[in-house]
């Protein structure tokens, strides 16, 4: 459904319009423990095709200061739905603007794009502080 003048955008699309990263002090500063997260309805659009393009997002990261809220990393990830991007930029973008935002003490983001036309792709990044 399009937005128009006539039609707002609905509360979930102002969320996602308006997202930014909420942090929150790590409760164990000098512990190393991992924080591990799954996102399995991750979407964006192939630049070349149109396509959408489906993934499942493993996140895994050691926080140093800071650690990211729930809702907020949802909000951010639902904000590539209409976005046309590689797999290889998504993938990287997204550690770039976590390790921006928490300066974890490592990170290791896995992107498992699902299949299409034959070929499953996945891109593995990693940030160590």
């Amino acid at each position: 459904m399009e937005t128009t003048p006539e039609t707002p955008p609905k509360y979930g699309e102002r969320a996602i319009a308006g997202g930014e990263f909420v942090l929150f002090d790590n409760p164990r500063p000098g512990r190393d423990y991992q924080i591990h997260i799954t996102l399995p309805e991750f979407t964006c659009k192939c630049p070349f095709s149109g396509y959408p393009d489906f993934a499942t997002l493993y996140l895994t990261y050691t926080p140093y200061l800071k650690v990211v809220e729930l809702k907020s990393l949802k909000l951010y990830i639902n904000s590539y739905r209409d976005r046309y991007i590689p797999h290889e930029e998504v993938t990287n973008q997204i550690l770039d603007d976590l390790v921006g935002a928490m300066d974890p003490l490592n990170l290791h983001l896995k992107a498992d794009f699902n299949p299409r036309g034959n070929v499953h792709t996945v891109v593995e990044v990693r940030h160590q502080r």
